[in-house]
């Protein structure tokens, strides 16, 4: 038997529902893809709190010499964290001298943003 059976059907006239990706209309194939690229890199906790210090980093980017310290792993292990998190597209870089420096890329972050925002009247049919 389906979950949603029973469940109250979302009301069309709802502002907010109606600006929600996932109320709005199923993802397409590419879309959950991507998506799922994105969600799949920042599962690790490592690479979450990597991806929070990168944000919200004073100057919008960050030294990978800063991002060392916080984190009870080697270097190489945050090189490849970081190189995860930038094949999801979730952070850029740049080499400058000796030095990696990354920032997080806004686009990506709305596009998770704009996925999670299910407006209450939704997140309370699904309960």
């Amino acid at each position: 038997m389906s979950k949603q059976a029973g469940l109250p059907p979302l009301r069309q006239d709802d502002d907010a529902a109606c600006c929600a990706p996932m109320v709005r209309e199923p993802l397409g194939e590419e879309a959950s893809a991507e998506l799922a690229r994105m969600f799949k890199a920042l599962s690790d906790p490592i690479r979450l709190r990597l991806l929070s210090l990168i944000a919200s980093y004073e100057g919008g980017e960050v030294c990978v010499c800063d991002l060392t310290g916080p984190f009870d792993v080697s270097q190489p292990t945050i090189s490849h964290h970081l190189k995860v998190l930038r094949e999801a597209g979730l952070v850029d870089s740049e080499r400058r001298g000796t030095w990696v420096y990354y920032w997080a890329l806004p686009e990506a972050l709305a596009k998770l943003s704009a996925l999670l925002q299910i407006p209450a009247v939704a997140a309370k049919a699904l309960a």
